[in-house]
């Protein structure tokens, strides 16, 4: 089964880029950063989530992410499925902070359970037809709108979601052109996805 092994997250200050998620997340291994090279405007098409076990939890990271300098998209609050907020790096990447706990049950944690991948696919059944056949194995779809896949051996999870949803979920325009800023390193060797989303062969002693 293919999995996803590192993100690289492409900067325009990797100094600052590193100063601001060693403060706000501290992911270690899982996030890599480089320099840029192409432009970009508007949504990047693709958003972050990090998957804590309790409320507390996502309060605390994203107290962190703000106060290191990250942008408020939408404020922590609870939801049917749980608790988040999502904030916006400096370098521009959406991330959310969530949780499907309705109650804490013991002291904040800065501890990340899941990564979680979100692109944003123009077309969802084609994309998911594309990434089966590159080795990712479904775990839950619905219709047209989401795809969710086996995290395998990896670190990191990855789905699919309707792009304006996406957007519309993060709490951004949907509109956007350039470069993702991403790009995915994983078992499956190299790649580019129907919607311009990049991968790199990479194993998991990418990790080490």
């Amino acid at each position: 089964m293919t999995s996803i092994n590192t993100i690289t997250l492409e900067v325009a200050d990797t100094a600052a880029a590193e100063r601001f998620y060693t403060a706000a997340f501290g992911l270690g291994s899982r996030l890599r950063l480089r320099a840029a090279q192409e432009q970009t405007t508007g949504f990047r098409g693709f958003t972050l989530s990090l998957i804590v076990s309790q409320p507390a939890d996502v309060e605390l990271l994203f107290q962190s992410a703000v106060d290191a300098g990250a942008t408020v998209l939408k404020p922590v609050a609870k939801n049917m499925w749980g608790c988040g907020g999502v904030v916006q790096a400096p370098d521009g990447t959406i991330w959310k902070i969530a949780t499907p706990a309705k109650k804490d049950t013991r002291p904040a944690s800065r501890e990340v359970q899941n990564i979680v991948l979100l692109l944003g696919a123009s077309d969802v059944a084609a994309s998911r037809k594309f990434y089966t056949d590159h080795g990712f194995a479904v775990a839950k779809s619905f219709a047209r709108m989401y795809v969710e896949f086996a995290a395998g051996e990896g670190p990191i999870k990855l789905g699919l979601y309707r792009r304006r949803a996406l957007a519309k979920d993060a709490g951004v325009p949907p509109e956007g052109s350039g470069a993702h800023r991403i790009a995915i390193g994983g078992d499956g060797g190299s790649f580019t996805d129907p919607d311009g989303f990049a991968w790199e062969a990479t194993t998991s002693a990418a990790l080490s």
